[in-house]
């Protein structure tokens, strides 16, 4: 019998669900044994139900081919065949809400994609080499549930990943006003260039919903868990306002970013920041933590998505152009992978770091 954790994946035949297979072939902790889907799919084996719609670059992975599609609502068929889930589920998020808790008080953690609990107050939602320790969260949450394996920890926007993680970086020079700009890759939608035409040569001004999760999620990120309220309470000393635009791009998201500091740094001090910020994943030597986590690129012309998408298999952050600003103290422009750093591997880093810490174990 296999020592790895079974894993269920709930949502899995949409795009952040197949990215979660893909990652997770040959996983040297995690197994996919159980794949959950929309009534519609269930029944079907895996490798009909995403027959002409796989959006991989890679061939599906021969290991889930023939598995057979469960109901994602049948928590408890699905739940009693796992050690945990992720959950990638295309639903309301009232819907998205409900299921997850279900899945939980199942003693079954999920580690989930979704926006839907990110801002449930006893809900951890963690960059792991940003806030490890909002994973303690979880005592509190389990109480509320009333479980003493099951919760829902969640991983932040795709959107923040190429910004937050460098501010965080730079944290001894104390950052408190940012402008920030995205750049956003039609994956984030979870489409293809076959599903979305029109955005071939067109840039889409608007992104629903995705400004205020690029302005308050890092705030929470940064925040401290209340132990009183047995809550996490966002970070007030660092304001973050956005502009969100969809461009023509298939995975990568650029971000633009001025910044205003309290002290004084040098571009050799932010640099160095940078380059050598390490956090747990590194530390702990988890399997998907990439090795550098931020790269400086000195080249005028870099970061470029063609170039760097997939610096450190896509688990990595790139940045360029740091140069002071006439009005505010420095600028940049950072790059990450949407859905891998951004979804489905920074979900994946969240379960191996939940692994460590204790939290998930076979059942």
């Amino acid at each position: 019998m296999s020592e790895k954790l079974k894993v269920g994946i709930l949502g899995g035949t949409g795009m952040v669900g197949q990215r979660f297979i893909s990652l997770l072939e040959n996983h040297p902790w995690f197994e996919v044994t159980t794949i959950a889907a929309s009534p519609r799919s269930a029944g079907k084996k895996y490798s009909e139900c995403v027959e002409g719609r796989w959006k991989m670059d890679t061939p599906i992975p021969e290991a889930v081919k023939d598995i057979i599609v469960k109901n994602v609502n049948e928590v408890e068929a699905v739940a009693a065949e796992v050690d945990f889930v992720f959950s990638a589920v295309d639903m309301t998020k009232d819907e998205i809400k409900a299921i997850e808790e279900a899945y939980a008080k199942t003693e079954t953690p999920v580690v989930s994609n979704n926006s839907a609990h990110r801002w449930t107050p006893d809900v951890p939602m963690v960059v792991p080499e940003i806030n490890p320790q909002h994973m303690e969260v979880i005592q509190y949450q389990k109480k509320r549930l009333g479980t003493t394996r099951g919760f829902i920890a969640v991983k932040p926007n795709c959107s923040i990943q190429s910004y937050a993680p460098v501010l965080n970086a730079w944290k001894e020079f104390e950052p408190y006003e940012v402008i920030v700009s995205t750049y956003q890759a039609i994956s984030g939608a979870g489409k293809t260039f076959k599903d979305w035409p029109e955005m071939e040569g067109n840039i889409i001004p608007y992104i629903g919903g995705e400004e205020e999760k690029s302005e308050k999620e890092p705030l929470r990120i940064w925040g401290h868990i209340d132990e009183a309220k047995g809550e996490i309470v966002p970070a007030d000393d660092i304001k973050i306002t956005s502009q969100c635009i969809r461009v023509p791009i298939l995975n990568g998201h650029t971000a633009t970013v001025f910044v205003k500091f309290k002290k004084n740094p040098t571009k050799e001090q932010l640099v160095e920041a940078m380059t050598s910020y390490k956090g747990a994943p590194q530390e702990l030597d988890l399997p998907s933590a990439p090795k550098q986590f931020i790269q400086y690129l000195e080249e005028d012309n870099r970061p470029q998505v063609q170039l760097d998408v997939n610096f450190e298999r896509g688990m990595g952050v790139s940045v360029g152009r740091l140069r002071e600003d006439s009005i505010y103290d420095w600028k940049f422009v950072g790059l990450s992978h949407n859905t891998v750093r951004g979804a489905a591997g920074g979900a994946v880093l969240c379960a191996e770091l939940l692994k460590a810490q204790g939290y998930i174990t076979k059942k």
